[in-house]
Parts: structure tokens; sequence; C-alpha cells
């Protein structure tokens, strides 16, 4: 993401304009829009046209338009970003007050106007504009027959292809067809790695199974590159990194990113950051229950006692539609920073995100214990979500 102009006043209301230049920076432009915001961007329009005879036809017109944002739908698999508002500014093509679908593109600027900038948003920007914040990692989980590519940015967990084969057992006497299955499976997750893997980018490249799966594989793909003289593997191949997962499934990423081995290794990575922050959590909660607080009358009430180490936060909660309850997140944020305390915004499109909103998306490590919330001060809580 480009930063290309910033105004904003001390109030906090202002504008902001910016470049989308890759893929996960739409995840980025979602998490900072909110319906009421205005945004200005270039769009295509159907426009109805009369001639001279009267016949009526139609052409599509590209014209820059200013919305009033109403509704946000953001696609996390193709990383498109709608946003439906209605027309705010004078358009020779479109009317005062209609209704407009704009389709933010890459590589093509907008304009994102707030009442207010608040210091989550304005760190998101901060982020997405950061270069050193593109570690990117890609991961191969596998078991006989099924394997998930995945690329692991620090914004999100974006599965890329998920391969299956079916392995025939292996028979008494005769092993040829599961060999000859397993060979098409291999060749079927090495042609994956070379489509959806971008070796310019990505930094080390994760191989997880269970048992000697990921190490036949291995064995496979460097044989295979050496016979087919493929220059890209052979060149990377220092990038990939064999761990054990449970499974072939999505889900067993979070054992291989938890893993200390691969911590060390990817220690300059936000992902890495988030898993470890969770896992820490967990240890806590069962060593130390008075210091590992979950769920927001909990955390508001450790934080007013300057008690929170680490807050840990989903970025799903600052996209509540409610200005209060939004605000309330914020404040706890920032309330945190302002006393010392770290605060891990946790995206919600990764698997240690997905992990936090079963938690009701906050938790917290406490610097000191604190005596568990009454029973009646949780109630009011859960009343208010």
């Amino acid at each position: 993401m480009k930063l290309l102009h910033k105004d904003i006043e001390k109030d906090n209301a202002g504008q902001v304009t910016l470049m989308p230049e890759e893929a996960e920076d739409m995840w980025h432009t979602y998490n900072l829009l909110q319906v009421g915001d205005s945004l200005r961007a270039s769009t295509i329009r159907k426009v109805q046209t009369e001639s001279s005879t009267g016949s009526v036809g139609s052409s599509r017109v590209r014209t820059t338009l200013t919305l009033c944002v109403e509704t946000i739908d953001f696609d996390s698999q193709a990383c498109q970003l709608r946003v439906k508002g209605t027309n705010i500014q004078e358009n020779q093509y479109v009317k005062m007050g209609a209704y407009h679908t704009i389709e933010l593109e890459l590589n093509r600027k907008f304009t994102l106007a707030k009442k207010v900038w608040d210091s989550v948003v304005l760190d998101r920007i901060e982020q997405a504009c950061d270069p050193v914040q593109k570690a990117d990692v890609a991961a191969v989980v596998m078991q006989e027959g099924l394997a998930n590519l995945v690329l692991v940015t620090p914004a999100m967990t974006l599965l890329r292809t998920k391969i299956e084969v079916t392995i025939p057992r292996k028979r008494k006497g005769s092993c040829s067809q599961h060999d000859k299955a397993l060979d098409r499976f291999y060749e079927a997750v090495m042609q994956g790695i070379l489509r959806h893997f971008n070796f310019e980018v990505v930094k080390c490249v994760l191989v997880g199974s269970p048992g000697f799966v990921k190490d036949q594989f291995i064995s496979y793909l460097f044989k295979e590159a050496v016979r087919q003289d493929c220059k890209i593997l052979l060149e990377n191949r220092s990038k990939f990194m064999l761990v054990h997962s449970s499974s072939g499934h999505k889900y067993s990423l979070k054992e291989i990113l938890c893993d200390p081995a691969v911590t060390s290794r990817l220690s300059d990575t936000k992902a890495a950051g988030e898993v470890k922050a969770l896992e820490d959590f967990y240890k806590m909660l069962q060593q130390e229950p008075d210091r590992a607080f979950y769920g927001l009358a909990h955390v508001e009430k450790a934080s007013e006692a300057l008690a929170i180490d680490i807050l840990l936060i989903s970025d799903k909660l600052f996209r509540h539609q409610d200005i209060a309850t939004r605000s309330r997140y914020v404040r706890l944020v920032d309330s945190v920073r302002e006393n010392g305390g770290i605060v891990r915004i946790f995206s919600s499109l990764h698997v240690s995100g997905e992990q936090l909103n079963q938690l009701s998306g906050v938790a917290a490590i406490l610097r000191f214990p604190i005596a568990e919330v009454s029973e009646a001060e949780d109630d009011s809580s859960s009343d208010e979500d």
C-alpha cells in the first residue's frame, strides 16, 4: 500500500489518499472502512444516452464518484472489495443520492474521509504501508493424499490450493498401485508449489505432516527438480523447512507455527508473534489463571487496575458497526498502550485470530494476579455484547 496524501486535523477528522498495490492491501482497506465514511474513487458506470433521433442506447463510462459508505463486502479468497453507498458529490453521469457500487482496484488510488481517525485505524495504515511487514511465509500442510498450500502474510492466511488424490492401500505382495498414486500426488503438490509460491517474496516454506510423508515428499521434490533441471526449486532449497503436524488439514498450520524451531526462524514475522502471544496466554491460563483474563468485562477491569502486560485483541471487533461499542475497544487499546502494555491486534484471517475469536476476541496476560470478576459483572457484560 502506498500513502499518497494524509490530511488529518487536530480534532481527528480528515482524509487520506491511498493506493493498493497488492491483493493483501484490499484486506487492510476493508479494515479501514466503516459505514458513514466517504469514499472517493474511480469506477465504471453504465449510462443511458439518447441520440438526436430519439433512439436510446447505453454505454459504460469511467468516472470518479464520492460515496457515503453503506455496505462493505470483502471476498477473502479473491481479495476483492466492493463498497456500496449513495453519491454525495455532483457528477455529470450520476445524480446526487443515487446508489452505486465501487469495486476498488489495484494500482488505482482512492480517498477515504472520516469524521474521526482513531489510533487503531491510523496504526492499520502504518502497518499496510510499511514494506518491512512483508516477511512472507508459505506452508505445505500434508498427509497421504491431501495437501493444503497456504501463504502466511502479516495480515492473513490465504489458502492457495487444496490437492486431493486417492491413494490405494498397499496390497500383500504388490505396492505398485500405491506407489504410482503417491508419485502422482507428490507431482501435483510440486506443480502447486511452482504455480502458487513466488520465491522472490517467500522467505521460508514450511512442510508439515504426520509421520514421514514430509520427508518422502521432499526427497521426491528435489530428485525431480534435479531430473527436470528446475532451477527455481534448486536455488531455493535452503528455504524449505520440515516440521511435524498432526494432519494435512489447514487447522494444523497453528501447530506448525507454534513449533519452537519455526518461531525462531520466523521471529521477524507478525504471524509468529501472534501465535506465540496466544500460546503464552493459554500457558498462563493453565498455570496462573488469575493472570490470564478474557472477555471484555474481565479485560476492562484488568486495564482499570493497570495490570495488563499484553493485550490480545481481534481486528474483527474494530469492524463493529455500533460506534459506541467500537469506541470501547479503541479506548481499551489506547489505555493499555498509555500504561506501558503491549497490544497485539490479531488478524481474523489468521488461524491464531480464528482461535482468539472463540474467546470473544479479546484476552490479556497480566503483570500481576487479580481476583476473579464477580458473576454479576460478568452477566452485565454479556448483556451489553
